[in-house]
């Protein structure tokens, strides 16, 4: 299995006049920031769920283990402002559970998850911006996220932030937890030629 060459820092551009936004630095995560990656993805849990978002993520599904192997397949990325970690995200080079087999033409986003504690609005989108960026200098035309179907305010998140549906995915299986139906979503980045959009029939 083949992955591009990995850069370890993402320069973002300003995006508002918020300094906690503008202040925003994105690095690959490390051995050293499992413990944080994995409190990210319990605390966004349970934001869900406090807000009776139910179905989608549960405290204690994911452990160290399974970003490390993110880490060893693919790429894990933290962000950071004023010292704090504000969020993370992971980017897959390829995703068959979901997408089946695929061209070289992606990047996969799995997981965005927002420190609800110390990041500012705007932050998300932001982070998606730098995976964005990530994908292009990885030489891919094409960005891809599966969105919980039952969740309709975050699948109007994606369409917002210029991504469109192309499919759904049924009982796709889940890290810990049943399998689950979702929403396939894709945006196409600016180049000078973009390939076709993946075939999702059958």
């Amino acid at each position: 299995m083949r992955y591009e060459q990995r850069s370890s820092r993402i320069v973002i551009g300003r995006l508002c006049d918020d300094p906690r936004v503008n202040d925003l630095r994105v690095r690959l995560a490390t051995e050293a920031d499992l413990p944080t990656l994995v409190r990210l993805r319990d605390d966004a849990a349970r934001w869900m769920l406090a807000r009776g978002i139910t179905g989608q993520w549960r405290p204690g599904e994911l452990d160290e283990g399974h970003f490390r192997q993110v880490m060893a397949h693919g790429e894990v990325w933290l962000a950071e402002a004023g010292g704090h970690v504000t969020g993370a995200w992971e980017l897959w080079w390829e995703d068959e559970a979901a997408w089946g087999p695929q061209p070289p033409v992606a990047g996969y986003v799995h997981r965005l998850m927002v420190d609800r504690s110390s990041a500012p609005p705007g932050t998300g989108r932001r982070l998606l911006e730098a995976a964005e960026r990530r994908v292009a200098e990885a030489g891919r035309t094409w960005v891809r996220l599966d969105c919980l179907a039952g969740n309709a305010q975050l699948n109007a998140y994606y369409r917002d932030a210029g991504y469109r549906v192309v499919g759904r995915k049924e009982g796709k299986s889940q890290p810990g937890g049943a399998p689950k139906s979702f929403t396939l979503l894709e945006k196409e980045l600016p180049g000078p030629a973009a390939p076709e959009t993946a075939d999702r029939s059958g």
